[in-house]
């Protein structure tokens, strides 16, 4: 069923586990997330972010994931993530997104906490929800790179004025995370964590998931967060689905799709088993 990023996230904050969002940017990936979410009975969310729209422009990614999330056994709600430009959040809300990321974390406090206000009254009186950040994840490469990270942490204290001003639903926060693979085993902020959840009463929101070790995952959802976001982990397991079956013999792309999905499920059932949320449905 396809529901808001509240209806998912109230009760894993209540009943202190997380839930995996997990961008799906063609149908192969967004079965191997949903069926394997039924199958765990597990709630879930999927969508996809502003810098993956090269891969598969948002019209299309709508055209799957809504009709799939409507169908499914278990609550999935269709969020857009890191939207980027206000035009596209609208975008992704006028299509059937459930919830927006308006990321506005790279701009000054005042204009990301305006901004991040203006899109919470919209898609409040849309029924949609909102997902802002504060602090910034950077990215373990590219562009994006931060040389010193935590410069960019969040404050605990501004969290809470943050979202007293904004009206976010949940909060994503930079607490020695980052995008992408990383060049070396990352080391997370806990106290911070347990510090922000506690000030602001939020579901906390995990960027930068692919690659952290178990025992982070389960730290930092016992500390309060309530979401994480993975995409690299699942991106690669489809490669390496498709490479075995070049190895088996499939010739074709029809022959490969099984092996890729059966890849991405492995990682998928992983992923909801160590965040906690299996049979919460």
């Amino acid at each position: 069923m396809l529901v808001t990023m509240n209806e998912i996230l109230a009760p894993a904050k209540a009943g202190g586990y997380g839930v995996g969002f997990f961008n799906a940017v063609n149908v192969e990936m967004a079965r191997a997330v949903i069926e394997t979410a039924e199958e765990l009975r597990a709630p879930v969310m999927v969508g996809t972010a502003e810098v993956l729209l090269p891969a598969m422009p948002l019209e299309n990614v709508a055209d799957y994931l809504i009709p799939m999330a409507e169908r499914a056994g278990v609550p999935v709600c269709v969020h857009y993530d890191h939207g980027l430009t206000f035009e596209k959040c609208m975008e992704a809300l006028k299509l059937g997104f459930t919830s927006v990321m308006y990321d506005c974390s790279t701009l000054d406090y005042e204009s990301n906490v305006a901004n991040v206000a203006e899109m919470v009254k919209i898609c409040h009186a849309m029924g949609a929800a909102v997902e802002g950040e504060l602090g910034h994840v950077g990215d373990n490469e590219g562009a994006g790179k931060l040389e010193k990270p935590s410069d960019f942490y969040t404050d605990p204290g501004q969290a809470a004025d943050f979202v007293r001003r904004t009206g976010v639903d949940a909060l994503a926060v930079a607490v020695g995370n980052a995008h992408g693979a990383y060049k070396f085993p990352p080391k997370l902020d806990f106290e911070r964590i347990e510090t922000i959840a506690a000030g602001t009463g939020l579901p906390l929101v995990l960027h930068g998931g692919s690659g952290l070790s178990d025992s982070d995952f389960r730290t930092a959802v016992s500390r309060g967060v309530c979401k994480v976001n993975i995409f690299t982990d699942l991106d690669r397991a489809g490669k390496e689905g498709v490479e075995a079956g070049l190895r088996s013999g499939a010739g074709t792309l029809m022959g490969l799709i099984p092996h890729a999905v059966d890849a991405m499920r492995r990682v998928v059932r992983g992923k909801l088993e160590l965040f906690g949320s299996v049979g919460r449905v």
